[in-house]
């Protein structure tokens, strides 16, 4: 078990198949800091933001996202509270995007993945990053 800075264990630690990614398995799930049904922005934007730095602290170092929670505000919202991520993984997915009245719409053609990769990357501030 991975003893974390506070004295908590998080459920030890899993690396990634294939990689030499190591995470504690205890992660943040980021779906939730957007508005209701996903959609929009949060009541509070500062609670979010510290949510986000409490979770850190107590030793989540990977947290799961997607541009389309808002559309774009988790991420802008991660970007916010813990940019430039030192020591996190940051988990996203694409295939999806939201309508204007908050619909989940399929986005899986070639050219709306790389719109979501770049999506991804400009709201959490990794423009720079190359794939």
């Amino acid at each position: 078990m991975a003893e974390m800075t506070n004295g908590k264990k998080l459920g030890g630690t899993f690396t990634l198949p294939g990689t030499h990614v190591t995470v504690n398995r205890m992660g943040y799930g980021a779906m939730q800091l957007a508005g209701p049904g996903v959609f929009g922005p949060p009541k509070d934007r500062a609670a979010a933001v510290a949510v986000l730095r409490e979770a850190v602290e107590s030793g989540v170092n990977h947290i799961d996202t997607s541009d389309f929670y808002g559309p774009h505000v988790t991420n802008q919202i991660l970007r916010e509270a813990l940019h430039p991520y030192t020591g996190l993984t940051i988990v996203t997915k694409v295939g999806g995007r939201r309508g204007e009245d908050g619909a989940w719409i399929a986005a899986q053609s070639p050219a709306e993945l790389r719109q979501a990769v770049q999506d991804n990357l400009r709201n959490l501030g990794l423009e720079g990053w190359t794939w």
